[in-house]
């Protein structure tokens, strides 16, 4: 059994902005907590994404639940898509897609859809993953939001 969960929500940032925070780990580990945390394997933190490579993770839920390691394997990483196949020994399938879009305001429509399969699991685990993705966009907008802030701050003292 595979469900979908898809989540969309409009940043307060151009797309170029959102995407180059995409590219780096410190961010996914910013949305993603406390839900989940993710800790490399070989205590890299400067990660960079790159197409036909797989990371490993220690993966935790609420940072103290061990859901063992979690493995992304990045499939495309460009500005407009992102998609990456991962798995965990709790949930096999988490096929991740991230798809932005510019809007006419220089914002950025962003998607997260995830196809979930965890066997007889897979419905916990997809209204977990529906929580845990809205938790992430609201920790963008305020990621965004703050950056937004102090680049307003940094204009107005010239």
């Amino acid at each position: 059994m595979k469900m979908i969960v898809k989540k969309t929500s409009v940043f307060p940032a151009e797309q170029s902005n959102v995407f180059a925070l995409l590219q780096r780990f410190d961010t996914l580990a910013y949305i993603a907590k406390p839900y989940v945390t993710f800790k490399n394997i070989d205590g890299q933190t400067e990660l960079v994404w790159k197409v036909d490579r797989s990371f490993s993770f220690i993966f935790k839920m609420f940072d103290f639940i061990p859901l063992g390691i979690h493995i992304i394997h990045v499939k495309e990483f460009n500005i407009d898509n992102i998609y990456t196949n991962e798995g965990n020994p709790f949930c096999p399938i988490w096929n991740h897609r991230i798809i932005l879009k510019k809007t006419a305001d220089r914002k950025t429509e962003y998607t997260d859809e995830v196809e979930i399969g965890a066997g007889w699991k897979t419905p916990f685990v997809y209204l977990w993953a529906k929580a845990f993705y809205s938790h992430r966009q609201r920790k963008w907008i305020k990621l965004l939001s703050k950056r937004s802030e102090e680049k307003a701050q940094q204009q107005d003292e010239f």
